[in-house]
């Protein structure tokens, strides 16, 4: 299973206070924080993968998912399939989209972030005895 944050976008937000308990990333350390939260999930996504196998031992594809990092709280929502960019069986894209629910980026970011990632599954062939 390969993975790629292939867009993210920052929207424009208005800090106005002082003493917030977030912080203000750039556009590199907004993706790179996001890439390792999503990470932590990686273990369900591949049970995913392998809860898939055992009903079609050919599925393969990619899963490409959009969502928003919420501003002030960090919480992943709105996540949802993207049809154009997804191959991969309805079974294993409902999966991925419910392993990543609940994820909560910390500290918060004082921006909404927008987000595009992709999960590439593909059935590896056995090894050829050497």
């Amino acid at each position: 299973m390969s993975k790629t944050l292939s867009t993210f976008a920052l929207l424009a937000a208005v800090v106005g206070s002082t003493g917030c308990s977030f912080m203000m990333r750039d556009g590199e350390s907004y993706q790179k924080d996001t890439e390792a939260l999503l990470e932590t999930r990686s273990g369900a996504i591949k049970a995913c993968y392998d809860e898939t196998l055992k009903t079609d031992g050919t599925a393969q594809g990619r899963v490409t998912v959009r969502f928003k990092v919420e501003k002030e709280t960090g919480n992943i929502i709105d996540i949802q399939v993207d049809p154009a960019g997804t191959t991969a069986p309805e079974t294993l894209t409902q999966c991925v989209t419910t392993a990543l629910g609940g994820l909560v980026l910390q500290p918060p970011d004082a921006q909404d972030g927008i987000a595009t990632f992709s999960y590439e599954f593909v059935i590896n062939p056995p090894k050829a005895a050497g």
